[in-house]
């Protein structure tokens, strides 16, 4: 009998391979200590690879914390225009919105992303750091509306809805750090919707 063996993979597979392992341990690195104790050393461990290995790719803390936002921003991104996109008639488009935002702001990104633009040190860093977050995230906000408007909703409608429902669901997120209370806040959106709901109503 005839075994058949495993393809092998090429350097440039085995490169993103070990890329993305280090990408996914920063995550998780930067989760459970946070920015102010974040050592690329505890990376490397995290990622089973050697400290050599994750300065190949990454030479400075720096462009180790740039990539891995860029990394998580890239997976959210996709992940938040996938379902606006899905959208089709019939579907409950508040409670679609809504969700989405929850997710996105109750996220690790979102926390991540919190934590080190009020730990960083470096105004440029934090900048640049700000700059690709905003283009990561003002795509999926844009196929949010264009779905709100593609379904019958006003444009100045959907923008308030929108910008509205965002604030809010990251006020809630931003709150769960000192007081996280889950049924409270499943309280207020559902409150939040009957206000939208009305407000929808009247501009129609």
């Amino acid at each position: 009998m005839r075994v058949r063996r495993a393809k092998r993979r090429t350097q440039a597979e085995r490169t993103e391979e070990t890329r993305t392992r280090v990408l996914d341990a920063a995550v998780e690195v930067l989760r459970k200590k946070g920015y102010a104790h974040f050592r690329t050393a505890d990376v490397a461990k995290a990622a089973g690879v050697s400290r050599g290995a994750q300065l190949h790719h990454f030479r400075t803390k720096e462009k180790l914390v740039y990539a891995t936002m860029e990394h998580v921003f890239h997976n959210v991104l996709e992940t938040s225009c996938s379902r606006a996109l899905a959208i089709k008639k019939g579907d409950d488009l508040l409670e679609k919105v809504i969700d989405d935002a929850r997710e996105f702001f109750f996220s690790t990104a979102f926390f991540i992303s919190l934590d080190i633009a009020t730990s960083i040190n470096s105004k440029r860093f934090r900048e640049q750091l700000m700059d690709m977050v905003r283009n990561a995230r003002l795509p999926a906000e844009q196929a949010w509306r264009q779905a709100l408007i593609a379904h019958g909703m006003p444009k100045q409608t959907a923008d308030d809805v929108l910008w509205l429902t965002l604030g809010l669901v990251r006020g809630l997120a931003v709150r769960m750090l000192w007081q996280n209370e889950p049924a409270r806040f499943d309280r207020l959106l559902g409150l939040w919707r009957r206000i939208i709901e009305d407000y929808i109503g009247k501009t129609r």
